[in-house]
């Protein structure tokens, strides 16, 4: 059993999860409805299992980092040994590639890209600092437009535009993050912005993200995208993005973290909230 605690903590769920919901929503947005049953749940799980796999990577490259900033992730504290991590990690790869490829070709061509990003970013590029963010932060943008191309419709304005604040928010999250994990960061010579221009700096600039972030959301509802009662659930995203960018900037590492994490979550249960409004009006 721990064994497969260790195994199921190394997905994060909740993460590939969030990158999942964003693709249900890309498709959304590109239609102005869902997608047939078959479009939703093969994309949903191509870019959970895709998610999942980068995210089992980063555990397997990580491990020396993670003995100081997360000693208790599956790989340090010995509930997974590191070829077990690797081992699932191509497993998850392999089937959201073939997902994929169900798809379409082009579908299966996006996600080898995102996977060839995951495997730089985890291998090489994490400790470059600024560069390393904004391969995650494009990532993660991307699955909007994953979510539009799987219905035939990835240049979407709409599509683009929500893209565009999912990449922003994961930038201010991924810099965040890199002043939470300084100790460990320190010992791979990180070159994140943190370590560069100090912790207050970078959360500063995670900080003016987030308000950008916030700003942008108003422009769907300046130019009639969507009706005033969507402003429910991107407000709860503002508030939840808000409250915590300001906790953010008086926080310590553990605490930070969770700050980080209520961010992603209530970002979620936003675009979670929409898609429940949009089902129920359809």
């Amino acid at each position: 059993m721990k064994k497969i605690k260790g195994l199921v903590k190394l997905l994060r769920i909740d993460l590939p999860f969030s990158a999942g919901v964003c693709v249900v929503m890309g498709q959304l947005l590109a239609l102005g409805k869902f997608a047939s049953l078959f479009e939703t749940i093969s994309s949903f799980l191509s870019i959970f299992f895709i998610s999942s796999s980068i995210l089992v990577l980063n555990d397997y490259f990580d491990v020396e980092t993670d003995k100081i900033n997360a000693p208790d992730r599956p790989i340090p504290s010995n509930l997974v040994t590191a070829s077990e991590a690797l081992f699932l990690s191509l497993t998850l790869l392999l089937l959201g590639l073939i997902l994929s490829y169900l798809i379409s070709v082009e579908a299966l061509f996006c996600s080898i890209v995102l996977s060839i990003i995951g495997f730089l970013y985890n291998r090489k590029f994490k400790k470059n600092g600024l560069l390393g963010n904004l391969m995650v932060s494009f990532s993660v943008g991307m699955t909007f437009i994953y979510g539009g191309l799987s219905v035939g419709q990835p240049f979407n304005k709409i599509v683009l535009f929500f893209g565009v604040i999912a990449a922003l928010i994961d930038l201010g999250e991924e810099i965040a993050a890199d002043s939470m994990d300084m100790r460990g960061d320190i010992l791979i010579d990180s070159n994140s912005l943190a370590i560069k221009y100090g912790k207050k700096a970078a959360l500063k600039i995670s900080g003016y993200i987030f308000l950008f972030v916030i700003l942008l959301t108003s422009i769907p509802f300046l130019i009639n995208w969507f009706p005033l009662v969507y402003l429910v659930p991107i407000l709860i995203m503002d508030i939840s993005i808000g409250y915590s960018a300001i906790k953010l900037l008086k926080s310590q590492n553990e605490e930070g973290r969770k700050y980080i994490r209520w961010i992603y979550l209530g970002s979620t249960f936003g675009l979670l909230i929409f898609l429940v409004m949009r089902l129920i009006e359809l």
